[in-house]
């Protein structure tokens, strides 16, 4: 039943977005700028990932002597379960190793491994890596999976989109740490949430709600504007970018524990630089809930007490020292509007976090 729900999942909705080399170093130079000793002597799992051309590879295995690793694991879906045009082939470099099995390569998943004690040589990058077939799909809720990642210390990928939220799910099963892609509408998911709350997850350190550039098959179905922005960017070909897309982990790194810089509430509404702030005589206060209405980050007042609702962007810049995260919108216990969204005078306010200031860091 699960390689059936993944399968029509992957039909209904596009979950082939390839993630950049640039975007993944840029990402993991923060947790590494924190803690340069993250991933010595640890296993790293990369699912989801097809390692012939997963830049996660690359990058993990172009570095795993700089980052001390001591075993790399990367591991592939099957090409027919991924629903692949009929005129899928297996690349060169599968057919011209003595292991290629022309059935095994279609419905079979792949793993590739990087370890020292299998080696001698000094020096250890992507040409080491050693390659076999799955026995199965390599859909990662397989118990064969499964048995990767309770090996793993880490696990990183950009997971289809369509199964985020099952795919979260299994790795806190695990009880692993992770840095994983995502939609940032994920969110305001009844399983994301909480976590989010609970500080046991938080977005990653860049690239957060902005322009992220990914490859896609040639078969994809890339809207002229996302492949224009994309080349303006410097992808050009079988490129599309998600303006959408974040980062979310439980590795720490240093950003997260900046404080925002805010006024005053008095200043925010003479000089902030939001127009439907500026001028207001007091910020909007919501009609079925106690709680001001913030409508931009960084017009949160550093003198104000109570309770206060931002938008889900807050997540970007938030401080666990500086603010408490009370709820959403939709998500407050023992509180009537469970399941609504607040109102400011009848009119739906989409997506709202509720937040305390810690007046313990002063803005």
């Amino acid at each position: 039943m699960g390689n059936q729900n993944l399968k029509e999942a992957r039909a209904e909705k596009n979950d082939e977005f390839y993630t950049q080399y640039h975007d993944i170093e840029l990402e993991l130079n923060a947790y590494l700028e924190y803690n340069p000793e993250l991933f010595r002597g640890k296993v790293v799992l990369l699912p989801c990932d097809d390692p012939e051309w997963s830049e996660f590879t690359r990058y993990f295995a172009a570095k795993f002597d700089t980052l001390g690793l001591k075993k790399l694991i990367s591991t592939s879906y099957a090409p027919e379960s991924k629903r692949y045009p009929l005129d899928w082939q297996p690349t060169l470099f599968e057919t011209e190793n003595p292991r290629f099995s022309a059935e095994k390569s279609a419905i079979c998943g792949k793993i590739f491994t990087l370890t020292r004690e299998a080696h001698a040589t000094k020096s250890l990058n992507i040409d080491a890596l050693e390659w076999d077939y799955l026995e199965g799909d390599g859909d990662f809720r397989s118990p064969e999976v499964t048995a990767l990642r309770d090996e793993a210390d880490f696990i990183i990928t950009n997971p289809p989109f369509s199964l985020f939220r099952e795919f979260l799910a299994w790795i806190v099963e695990g009880e692993k740490q992770f840095l994983v892609i995502g939609n940032m509408n994920a969110i305001t998911y009844k399983e994301v949430f909480p976590l989010i709350k609970d500080n046991k997850m938080w977005l990653g350190a860049t690239g957060n709600g902005k322009d992220m550039v990914f490859g896609v098959p040639t078969t994809a179905n890339i809207d002229d504007r996302d492949r224009q922005k994309a080349a303006r960017l410097g992808y050009v070909g079988n490129y599309t970018r998600l303006g959408n897309s974040c980062w979310y982990a439980n590795i720490d790194h240093g950003r997260r524990h900046e404080p925002l810089s805010l006024m005053t509430m008095a200043d925010n509404l003479r000089f902030s630089k939001h127009k439907e702030l500026r001028g207001k005589e007091a910020y909007d206060r919501y009609d079925n809930y106690d709680a001001i209405e913030v409508p931009f980050t960084d017009a949160i007042p550093s003198d104000y007490e109570g309770v206060m609702g931002v938008p889900i962007s807050f997540l970007d810049k938030y401080c666990p020292e500086q603010f408490e995260i009370l709820g959403l919108d939709r998500y407050i216990e023992n509180n009537p509007i469970l399941g609504k969204r607040f109102t400011i005078g009848g009119q739906e306010i989409y997506a709202r976090i509720l937040i305390r200031r810690l007046f313990s860091i002063r803005s």
